[in-house]
């Protein structure tokens, strides 16, 4: 079973990216499927999380995408639930639901076996501040933890990158992160507190 790691332990990309929100005033919220609340687990063992991580939901079942991080039902029926314009909408959605200045959204296929036609290892990043939602497609290697492991460290550092952050090297078996497959400017309203 893969657990949140000890403080101790953790990746300097996670005591960054809570550095780095702190400084800002900023905070972070996560709607995860295939990772079932890592993200913020592996946040919450940072000591003073509680100043930037505002929450998360674990949306594992497809309909609890629209239930609690406020997909569209049309478009989880039209893209299904491993897909760009789905994990943007978790991204956004939660970042709304939960009063964060940037949402997560993490969506894919841990494996063993294909989902949709995904192979395992395919995962789908969303990251939105509420003016851009940039969605990253990943391929990660390895058994279902090293997977749920690695998008969560992508996650970690691909936040780090859009806060401004001096990115990390890649860590070794990271696999292929593609980047960025889709830039919606806009796609949320701007928040009148920023």
């Amino acid at each position: 079973m893969s657990t949140a790691p000890a403080p101790g332990q953790l990746p300097a990309s996670v005591q960054r990216v809570h550095e780095a929100l702190l400084a800002r005033r900023e905070t972070v919220a996560a709607a995860e499927s295939l990772t079932a609340g890592l993200f913020c687990a592996t946040l919450a063992s940072v000591p003073g999380a509680s100043a930037t991580l505002r929450g998360g939901a674990v949306v594992y079942a497809t309909d609890l995408k629209t239930t609690l991080a406020g997909v569209p039902a049309e478009l989880l029926a039209a893209h299904g639930p491993v897909s760009e314009p789905t994990a943007a909408a978790l991204a956004e959605g939660i970042r709304r639901r939960c009063g964060a200045t940037w949402g997560i959204g993490l969506t894919g296929v841990a494996g063993p076996d294909p989902v949709d036609g995904h192979a395992p290892g395919r995962v789908y990043l969303g990251l939105s501040d509420g003016l851009v939602t940039v969605v990253h497609e990943l391929d990660l290697p390895g058994d279902r933890a090293a997977v749920r492991a690695a998008a969560v460290e992508t996650a970690f550092r691909r936040l780090l990158d859009r806060l401004g952050e001096h990115p990390l090297p890649d860590a070794a078996g990271a696999g292929n992160a593609q980047g960025a497959q889709g830039v919606t400017p806009g796609a949320d309203e701007p928040d009148s507190a920023r």
